[in-house]
């Protein structure tokens, strides 16, 4: 039991590091949508890019780091634990290898068919004539960035968490350098600015593959192809893989159709609805998506083993920190929604209008971080167990809930209400799927420790409310006087500040005064995590 005890502090403790690493990319992407927002604002060449850039993250989510992976990992482990470090490699060039040319046959088709429609523009309508040259420009950026996936997950496999979890950071570096060195010298209008974006995605998709290599190299592996697929241990990863794929990627999917729907609302909200989803994605990196990458490492290890009480304490471990950190986000993202948004994109291009409407699409998506932290705990879980039938089953049921409410916030809801509704559909969706996951999961597995974790989210749930009274409070007080007494944008950002600040010290101070377990589990990962350096740091030279 102690051996377990201190797995899971490992567990968050490797989580942390990543999450080290995945808040660092998602920083840099904030900085990338800050310059977006400047040049691009809510126009339709930025609603375009989005749209397009959509197509090569569901491929991503599908064969990349979502469900390939999920399938590939547990396998790829068996095969080195049961027959040895040849044997895993030799099956990982044959995955590669089969994975690489039906995605480039698919890339070869899919430009081709692009192609072919944007001969006939009145068969596809003015807003998707826009739409379609980004698409196939981002078109092969799908073979790179699920190779470079595939490796992320084998890199985990051997722990080497920190070089998967940079790796996209490099996309953000690409575009931050793009967007300020390239784009605001090239003539034209949006549309060819937009089109050196397009570009730019293609040509970091290459360097997060290359970048990998070395690493991948000092592991074992060797540049080979092999088309073998009649490998006994190949078939099985990709039987799992084929439904996996939307039980890992029900997310994707669903935003996916949210940003296709929304073109149909106005040119502005799928760009709304992107700024908002960006701002969501930096709490959701600091732990959340980490923890998700080292639990599926960990888990297939355990059922390797057949360690299925190690699997289930770390579920329940992992579960309940994700809503200690998630569930103050969101209702500080709620609370503070317009204000955040003004500091961050609103200049230039991304004006008072543009504010106003992704700050409303925000405060419907904000409650989806305490959501979207399940699947990333039940499903690594399911695929540790080699079920892949229940998830797809349950994905399906969800991106069906969600189609069925956006049509209808596209149908009843008023125009400038519409794109909100659609990021509430995507929010009840992902509540749907995490209920359904962990019912299934307690059904095979027993009863889990629903008590502890349902205790903790009411206690994160209280002070959070108090902490958005407390930094709503601030923000409305202390914002006036500023203004009176500093630049204006100098004294929106103090306000902000000032109002993050008491909510983060609220909330902590509640957490501490009431002895939040929660808070025991965070701070022992992080001193464990500072005491495990401390030897490295003094060791003296060999």
């Amino acid at each position: 039991m102690a051996g377990n005890k201190m797995e899971n502090r490992n567990i968050i403790r490797s989580a942390f590091t990543v999450g080290g690493f995945t808040l660092l990319s998602r920083i840099l992407g904030l900085v990338r949508e800050i310059f977006m927002a400047k040049f691009f604002g809510t126009t339709l060449a930025m609603s375009a890019f989005v749209v397009a850039f959509r197509i090569p993250n569901l491929f991503r989510a599908l064969f990349g780091e979502g469900a390939l992976s999920a399938a590939f990992i547990p396998e790829f482990l068996r095969a080195r634990r049961q027959e040895g470090e040849a044997a895993g490699w030799r099956l990982a060039r044959r995955v590669t290898t089969l994975v690489g040319a039906f995605l480039l046959a698919v890339t070869a088709v899919g430009i081709a068919g692009m192609g072919l429609a944007m001969l006939r523009p009145g068969w596809v309508g003015e807003k998707w004539s826009s739409v379609l040259p980004l698409a196939q420009v981002m078109l092969p950026y799908v073979f790179f960035i699920c190779m470079a996936g595939l490796g992320m997950g084998v890199l985990n496999s051997y722990r080497k968490f920190s070089v998967s979890a940079f790796t996209p950071a490099l996309l953000n570096i690409a575009m931050i350098l793009s967007l300020t060195c390239i784009v605001p010298f090239v003539e034209g209008g949006a549309d060819r600015r937009i089109a050196v974006v397009a570009w730019t995605v293609l040509v970091a998709g290459a360097i997060q593959l290359a970048y990998q290599l070395p690493a991948l190299w000092s592991c074992g592996w060797r540049p080979e192809a092999e088309f073998r697929w009649r490998d006994e241990r190949v078939q099985r990863v990709f039987i799992l893989m084929g439904p996996s794929a939307l039980g890992l990627a029900v997310n994707q999917v669903n935003v996916m159709l949210s940003s296709w729907l929304a073109l149909k609302a106005g040119t502005w909200a799928p760009s709304a609805l992107y700024y908002s989803e960006r701002l969501i994605y930096l709490p959701q990196g600091l732990l959340a998506t980490s923890l998700g990458a080292v639990l599926l490492a960990i888990l297939s290890d355990y059922a390797a083993q057949g360690l299925w009480d190690d699997v289930k304490d770390a579920v329940e471990h992992g579960l309940r920190t994700l809503l200690f950190v998630m569930t103050p986000a969101a209702i500080g993202l709620c609370v503070l929604a317009e204000p955040i948004v003004r500091v961050v994109l609103e200049r230039d291009a991304f004006d008072a209008t543009s504010t106003f409407l992704t700050a409303r699409a925000l405060r419907f998506y904000a409650p989806g971080l305490m959501a979207f932290c399940l699947a990333k705990v039940f499903v690594p879980a399911f695929y540790a167990r080699q079920d892949t039938k229940t998830p797809i089953k349950i994905g399906v049921c969800s991106v069906t809930l969600c189609c069925m409410m956006n049509v209808l916030s596209i149908w009843l809801l008023p125009t400038y209400w519409k794109h909100a509704g659609l990021a509430l559909s995507t929010v009840l969706a992902e509540c749907f799927n995490g209920t359904m996951l962990a019912m299934a999961l307690q059904r095979r597995m027993g009863r889990f420790a629903w008590r502890g974790v349902v205790g903790g989210w009411l206690r994160a749930l209280a002070a959070s409310a108090v902490m958005g009274a407390a930094a709503w409070g601030v923000e409305r007080a202390v914002s006036p006087w500023l203004y009176v007494r500093m630049d204006l944008q100098l004294a929106r950002i103090a306000g902000v500040a000032a109002a993050l600040g008491t909510g983060v010290v609220v909330y902590f101070a509640i957490a501490r005064l009431f002895r939040y377990p929660e808070l025991g589990f965070v701070m022992e990962a992080l001193r464990r995590k500072r005491a495990a350096k401390k030897p490295a740091a003094s060791a003296p030279a060999a």
